[in-house]
C-alpha cells in the first residue's frame, strides 16, 4: 500500500453466502472483537483470529475463584487446629467440602460456557 492509498479507495471483495453463514461470520467477528471486514481481512491473509473472552464471564470466574479461596482458607484453619475453629463440627467440615466441590463444578461450567462460544 502506498502512502496515499487507503482501503476505502480500493476495490472491495464480495462474498456471497447464505443467511446462516452470514450470521455465523458476524458472530465470529464479534467474538474476536473485530468488524466483519477486519475479520475477513485477517482470515483471508492467513492470520490467526483469536476470540476475546467475555468480560462478564471473566468477572464470574473471578468471583467463584474468590469463593474457593475463602472456603479453602476456612479448611486450612481447621486442619491447622486454629483456635478459631474449635467449634467446627464434622458436619460443618463435610458441608464445607461439599461447597468447595460445588464451587469447583461451577467453575467448570463457566469455563465450558466460555469454550463453547
Amino acid at each position: 500500500m502506498t502512502d496515499n492509498q487507503t482501503r476505502k479507495n480500493s476495490a472491495p471483495i464480495k462474498v456471497y453466502c447464505l443467511p446462516e453463514e452470514k450470521m455465523q461470520i458476524e458472530a465470529n467477528a464479534a467474538a474476536a472483537g473485530l468488524s466483519v471486514a477486519a475479520y475477513w481481512r485477517k482470515v483471508g491473509m492467513g492470520y490467526d483470529v483469536e476470540s476475546m473472552v467475555d468480560i462478564e464471564q471473566v468477572n464470574e470466574l473471578s468471583r467463584v475463584n474468590a469463593d474457593l479461596g475463602r472456603l479453602g482458607g476456612l479448611l486450612k484453619l481447621w486442619l491447622a487446629n486454629d483456635p478459631r475453629t474449635v467449634d467446627f463440627s464434622p458436619t460443618l467440615i463435610r458441608t464445607l467440602l461439599a461447597k468447595i466441590e460445588s464451587t469447583r463444578q461451577e467453575l467448570r461450567n463457566i469455563m465450558d460456557k466460555i469454550l463453547d462460544k
